[in-house]
């Protein structure tokens, strides 16, 4: 009996995952900077940080916010490079709806997250003294929309997307799928609203990518 399409395909895609490092390397190093941006980011931004305050005078706040700002270009970078590689491994076996959610909710993810970053660093580099009421309501509303409610909501379908992608082609352990399904499902409920959850999405990048690179590993060792 001849095989089916689905099988050959699925088996081809499989066989060209083998050694996906880039894709491994570029995600962890997407996650330890989204990391790094995320907690200076908290540390040095108080919750209440509605009036700028004292907290923008502050030398140290102000330049770990400023170097949290310079690594956004970064992350975007990597995440970019992450895309691409696992785009190029899956190859042949994607779905093209998931294929083209995964892309879409990912551009876009990068594109928010700079306007965010660009919005931010233009706010705090526009005069020396602390901006006025108005103008600093404005952008940081303005920043927390951005990436709070747009970014990381396309975060969550890039997670969901790309976590079905790899269920279906069996790329995926069933713990790595819960982790996907439920850190989609949290972003896209809870982001903005509870602390902290944000930092489920690079924790969910740098899960999926090591795990690719130890199978990587493992892989290359068995030839």
């Amino acid at each position: 009996m001849a095989d089916s399409p689905h099988l050959h395909v699925g088996a081809l895609t499989r066989e060209s995952l083998r050694t996906p490092r880039a894709a491994a390397v570029a995600g962890i190093v997407f996650a330890l900077l989204l990391f790094t941006v995320l907690l200076l980011v908290r540390i040095a931004i108080p919750p209440d940080a509605d009036q700028a305050g004292d907290w923008l005078t502050d030398e140290t706040r102000r330049d770990a916010v400023l170097v949290a700002l310079n690594l956004v270009p970064f992350a975007g970078i990597a995440f970019l490079w992450f895309i691409g590689v696992v785009r190029d491994r899956i190859g042949a076996g994607e779905d093209r709806l998931f294929a083209t959610v995964f892309l879409g909710s990912g551009l876009l993810f990068i594109a928010m997250l700079l306007a965010g970053a660009a919005v931010a660093g233009g706010l705090m580099l526009s005069s020396e003294s602390p901006p006025s009421a108005d103008v600093w309501t404005f952008g940081r509303r303005t920043t927390h929309t951005l990436f709070n409610v747009y970014a990381m909501r396309m975060a969550a379908v890039f997670t969901i997307s790309t976590t079905t992608i790899a269920a279906r082609l069996g790329l995926a352990p069933r713990w790595l799928t819960v982790l996907g399904f439920g850190t989609g499902l949290v972003l896209l409920v809870a982001v903005g609203t509870f602390p902290w959850v944000e930092l489920l999405f690079p924790t969910w990048v740098l899960a999926l990518s090591v795990h690719i690179l130890v199978v990587s590993l493992r892989r290359d060792g068995n030839d």
